[in-house]
């Protein structure tokens, strides 16, 4: 079968993205397609596989995301931010319900947070803390805020949030990946403490024109160590200020290793995230869904334009 999509990222989370609304494949299919187009020793790679799904009564369209290793995440707030982009291109719109694997998020085109760089708000929630909506599997029915995790192979305290997907926030002095990298693989192993694995963010609290920022580093579930995790920082700006680190209500400029985003966590759960949906080329490529090999890839179009206009932003920073 041939595809066409759009490349895209998200703060530096990057995906090949295929309009799937007219495409019929089962879950194990889009599965090893999803493993063949994100391998990064492939001719495409990424962070996963996006897919823009079709509407309903109560949705604009909708989303899917499929990790490279073929499972598929709740939500991906940087992918729901590309994907949101293309859809509203598609349908001529411009804000909308997104439906979502297990809830849906509010999004729409607001300015452009630099010039050239195209810009989706996203707003997502209400989160969870409750420990069995983040899949800790434990005795304890209160949140964990701030605490340690009993079973956990770390003496660091956490916030454990459900964005729904699962997050573990734990607050440090800077961050040291090789621990990080360490703990992440632990709960990548799929342990009896969180047997649905959890994504893992290091956030260090910094300062920007004397207003608190926050560094987000993420190990994410079926990925690893990533430049950028939407839901991460959706998850690290709601424990920032569940912890009283931030203001609720105040828009906060959240940064990682591919970019920034603003965001701002409302007491009420929900977190709003307004950040790039860069589009760098496109292309097409044949993939047999039965076997997930792939055959050579087409590129179509290259988006320099928006390329250089992401660069630019990031020297800026």
């Amino acid at each position: 079968m041939r595809f066409s999509f759009v490349h895209t990222h998200g703060s530096g989370n990057d995906f090949p993205l295929i309009d799937a609304r007219g495409i019929a494949l089962d879950d194990t299919q889009w599965a090893r397609v999803a493993r063949a187009l994100a391998d990064r020793s492939g001719d495409v790679g990424g962070d996963g596989l996006l897919l823009l799904t079709h509407s309903d009564n109560s949705h604009i369209f909708g989303m899917r995301m499929f990790n490279p290793d073929g499972s598929e995440a709740e939500t991906c707030l940087n992918g729901l931010r590309c994907t949101a982009r293309l859809g509203f291109a598609l349908t001529g719109t411009r804000e909308g319900r997104v439906r979502l694997k297990q809830s849906d998020a509010g999004a729409r085109i607001v300015a452009d947070i630099a010039p050239g760089v195209a810009t989706i708000e996203t707003r997502a929630g209400p989160v969870s803390l409750n420990p069995g909506e983040v899949g800790l599997v434990t005795q304890q029915t209160a949140p964990f805020v701030d605490a340690p995790i009993p079973g956990l192979p770390s003496a660091r305290s956490f916030t454990a949030v459900a964005m729904p997907n699962p997050h573990l926030v734990t607050f440090v002095e800077a961050v040291d990946e090789d621990e990080l990298v360490r703990l992440g693989d632990w709960c990548e192993a799929a342990p009896a403490l969180i047997p649905a694995r959890a994504n893992v963010s290091f956030v260090e609290l910094r300062e920007v024109g004397h207003a608190p920022a926050l560094f987000v580093r993420t190990y994410e579930r079926g990925v690893g160590l990533t430049d950028s995790c939407g839901s991460a920082m959706a998850a690290s700006t709601h424990a920032a200020a569940r912890t009283g680190r931030i203001g609720w209500g105040v828009d906060t400029a959240v940064f990682n290793a591919g970019g920034m985003v603003r965001a701002r966590a409302d007491a009420d759960g929900m977190v709003t995230i307004a950040g790039n949906a860069t589009v760098t080329w496109e292309g097409a490529i044949e993939v047999d869904p039965d076997t997930g090999i792939a055959g050579p890839l087409t590129i179509t179009r290259q988006h320099d334009d928006e390329v250089a206009a992401w660069s630019a932003m990031l020297a800026g920073l």
